[in-house]
C-alpha cells in the first residue's frame, strides 16, 4: 500500500462521531437537528430534474473528458457575464469536471513535481482553517502542506508573512479558498494582488476553490472572483491561476456531482491530459442538466434569499449572547464560543440535540496555535425554521457558560 496514506488524519466527520459516539442524549425529546455538514438542503430545481430525465439516453454513450461544446460554452457564458470578463475560451480555457472537490484532490496529483523531492520537498500552502481536501491531496502527491492561519483580530485575511521566504521558495501550489470556508472572508483585490506577486515571484499555481461564490447578501455586491480580480489587474491569459467552482450549492444538487476549472490554458491542458487517464468524465445527463443550470439565475436569487432569511434570524436570536457576525458570504457561521468548540460541541449535542462542527477538527496548529480551537463551524443548511430553532437552543447552551 502506498505508504503515504499513514499520513492522512481522520476526516473531521470520522472525528466527530468518536466524540459523540459516548455521549447520552439528556432530552430524547428534542428532535435532532444536524449543522455539521455543508451539504445544501433546499429543493433541487424541477428544471434541472426535468433536463436530468431528459437525457438518460446519453447513458448508452461513454462522455469525453472534455464534456460538450454546449456545456463548456454555457459556462464560459456564465464566467464572463458573473465576473463582467472580456472573454474566456470555452475550449481552452474551461473544463468540466465531477464536482470541485474530486478536481481540487486531483489537481495537486497533477501539479506537484515529484522530482523536486530530490532537492527539497515541494510544499503546498493554504489557509488554516481549511477543507481537508487540501491537505490530503498535498500529502499524496508527496508534498509538504503549510498553513496560513486566518485569525479574527486581522479580519481573517491571508497574512503571506507568517511564511518564511525559504518556505515560499519550495512552494509549487496554494490552495485558496474564497469565499472561505469555513471564516467567510471573501479576498479584496488587494490580498489577491499579494498572492499573484508571490506567484510572479515564485513560480507556484494558485487553486481558487470559489464553490460558495454563489452564496452571498447583497445583489448588487457579489463576491470579487479570483478570475475578476486577475483581469482587473491586467494579467491576460489568467497566468498559473485556476479556479473552481461547483453547481452543488449555487443549484442545490450536490448529488450530481457537477463543476468546472478555468484559468490558465497552458495548466488545463496538462490536467487535461492527466484526467484522460484519471477517467474523470462527466455523466452525458449530467452534462445536459449542468448545461441549463449555468444558463439560469432566477433560481441562485431564490437561493440566496432563503440563505439571507437564516442569517437574519440566527443574527437576532444569537447576537446578545455570543459574539456573533455576519460573514462576507457562504452559509457557515464561524462561530466563537466561551469554551472550546469541542467542548461545546459536545455539550450542544447531548443537551440541545444540535450537531455542529468544533473548529479545531478544520484546523491545524501552525505557528503556536489552532485557528479553530475557540470556535464552532455552524451550516444554515437546514429550512429556515429549523435553523431558528437550533439557534434557540445554541443560545440557550451558551448561556450556561
Amino acid at each position: 500500500m502506498n505508504p503515504l496514506l499513514e499520513s492522512l488524519q481522520l476526516y473531521p466527520f470520522q472525528k466527530l462521531t468518536r466524540l459523540f459516539e459516548n455521549l447520552v442524549l439528556s432530552d430524547a425529546s428534542l428532535t435532532p437537528i444536524g449543522l455539521h455538514i455543508g451539504e445544501p438542503r433546499h429543493d433541487t430545481p424541477e428544471f434541472i430534474r426535468q433536463e436530468l430525465v431528459n437525457n438518460l439516453e446519453g447513458l448508452a454513450h461513454y462522455p469525453t473528458v472534455l464534456g460538450t461544446s454546449q456545456l463548456r460554452i454555457s459556462i464560459a457564458s456564465w464566467l464572463t457575464q458573473r465576473y463582467r470578463l472580456a472573454a474566456i475560451n470555452p475550449d481552452t480555457e474551461v473544463i468540466p469536471v465531477n464536482g470541485s472537490r474530486e478536481a481540487l484532490f486531483s489537481f495537486a496529483q497533477a501539479v506537484i513535481d515529484a522530482d523536486a523531492r530530490e532537492v527539497m520537498q515541494p510544499v503546498v500552502v493554504c489557509q488554516n482553517p481549511f477543507y481537508q481536501i487540501y491537505e490530503g491531496a498535498a500529502l499524496l502527491a508527496g508534498a509538504e502542506p503549510y498553513f496560513l492561519n486566518q485569525l479574527p483580530e486581522n479580519g481573517f485575511s491571508v497574512d503571506a508573512a507568517q511564511l518564511p521566504d525559504s518556505v515560499w521558495k519550495r512552494t509549487q501550489l496554494t490552495y485558496i479558498c474564497s469565499p472561505n470556508n469555513p471564516t467567510g472572508k471573501v479576498l479584496t483585490l488587494d490580498e489577491w494582488q499579494l498572492l499573484f506577486n508571490l506567484s510572479d515571484r515564485y513560480g507556484f499555481v494558485i487553486a481558487a476553490d470559489e464553490c460558495y461564490s454563489e452564496i452571498y447578501f447583497n445583489e448588487d455586491h457579489p463576491p470579487l472572483g479570483a478570475l475578476e480580480a486577475a483581469e482587473k489587474l491586467g494579467r491576460n491569459g489568467f497566468p498559473r491561476l485556476v479556479v473552481f467552482s461547483s453547481l452543488s450549492k449555487r443549484s442545490n444538487v450536490p448529488g450530481m456531482r457537477s463543476g468546472f476549472v478555468a484559468g490558465d490554458a497552458a495548466i488545463l491542458k496538462k490536467f487535461l491530459l492527466y484526467r484522460t487517464y484519471h477517467g474523470s468524465a462527466m455523466n452525458p445527463a449530467v452534462q445536459a442538466a449542468s448545461t441549463v443550470a449555468w444558463g439560469d439565475e432566477q433560481h441562485v436569487v431564490e437561493n440566496r434569499r432563503l440563505y439571507r432569511e437564516k442569517f437574519a434570524g440566527a443574527m437576532r436570536i444569537l447576537s446578545d449572547t455570543l459574539p456573533v457576525s455576519m460573514p462576507d458570504a457562504g452559509f457557515y457561521l464561524w462561530l466563537k464560543v466561551p469554551v472550546s468548540g469541542i467542548e461545546f460541541s459536545g455539550r450542544l449535542y447531548r443537551e440541545g440535540s444540535v450537531t455542529v462542527l468544533p473548529g479545531s477538527y478544520l484546523a491545524r496548529e501552525a505557528h503556536g496555535l489552532n485557528p479553530g480551537e475557540h470556535f464552532v463551524r455552524i451550516a444554515l443548511v437546514a429550512p429556515v425554521a429549523e435553523c431558528m430553532e437550533a439557534m434557540e437552543r445554541i443560545k440557550d447552551i451558551a448561556r450556561k457558560f
